[in-house]
């Protein structure tokens, strides 16, 4: 089965659908890395903060894939705003990976009261220019910091990491994002479980025979978000990824649309400021 991939703003080609490994224990996340490469994922999105880039690592050298052939993002943990910290931090990731080259690198958060998200950028502008980042984005980032990004940094991110449901549709910020050449990446891309339950979703899963998380997943992919959900279950693993044999009719996807209530499961980015311990 392949998988669509979306270009990015510097020519960088990224799988559409992807593995996230958010939430799974470290103890665990080498073993679900690996079944999900041998369902056939070809892009792994981890981060700092979820403490099992390690486990990532040694799931890609133990896969038999050659490297070039998986797509890996990690984000900078919060806290390591400042240059040389960002920096520092960002080296801590490779040797974590065991890579000599990270495919995306994101700044995790905004953090508005903690240090300056544009210094952090220009960091990250500088491991972009290093060639041991392809390409480099923002995740959580709102439409006025990136507007700040514009108006005083040199370069685009090439992807916003947001969280994106049927629940919260983030239209708006997706489609500042498409004007300016950004990608946008859904995270919590079922609510955390919340959508499956709802009877518009659960009707039209019922009518394709496909399950309701089948049916939200292909509602990203058909609106062009990139989207990486994450399981331990193999079963669940296969059941995510069997996402191109059937498409949803246009009425299907505005069923879908209609269902925004800009309800977050997640922190909202203009006040959230927290750094792991």
């Amino acid at each position: 089965m392949t998988v669509p991939t979306v270009t990015l703003n510097n020519g960088i080609e990224i799988p559409q659908l992807g593995f996230g490994v958010f939430q799974i224990d470290p103890a665990d996340t080498k073993e679900a890395t690996l079944a999900a490469l041998e369902v056939g994922y070809r892009h792994i999105d981890t981060a700092e903060m979820y403490g099992n880039e390690k486990e990532v690592g040694q799931a890609v050298a133990a896969s038999g894939l050659a490297r070039e052939d998986i797509f890996v993002t990690s984000k900078l943990n919060n806290g390591f705003h400042e240059r040389d910290a960002a920096l520092k931090a960002f080296d801590g990731t490779l040797e974590a990976l065991g890579f000599d080259y990270l495919d995306l690198f994101l700044i995790h958060w905004p953090l508005p009261k903690v240090g300056d998200y544009l210094e952090t950028w220009k960091a990250m502008e500088e491991i972009l220019a290093s060639g041991r980042a392809k390409a480099i984005g923002v995740s959580n980032f709102q439409q006025h910091h990136l507007q700040r990004l514009f108006d005083e940094a040199d370069i685009v991110p090439a992807v916003n990491q947001i969280e994106v449901h049927p629940y919260l549709t983030q239209d708006a910020l997706r489609a500042f994002g498409a004007e300016h050449g950004i990608a946008t990446e859904a995270w919590s891309p079922i609510a955390q479980g919340k959508v499956l339950d709802d009877p518009a979703i659960v009707a039209i899963a019922d009518r394709l025979g496909k399950s309701p998380a089948q049916v939200t997943l292909r509602w990203h992919i058909q609106r062009g978000d990139i989207v990486f959900p994450k399981s331990v279950t193999r079963t669940r693993v296969e059941e995510n990824f069997a996402l191109f044999d059937f498409e949803l009719s246009d009425a299907d996807l505005t069923a879908l649309t209609a269902l925004n209530r800009d309800e977050r499961t997640g922190p909202n980015p203009d006040e959230f400021n927290y750094i792991p311990a």
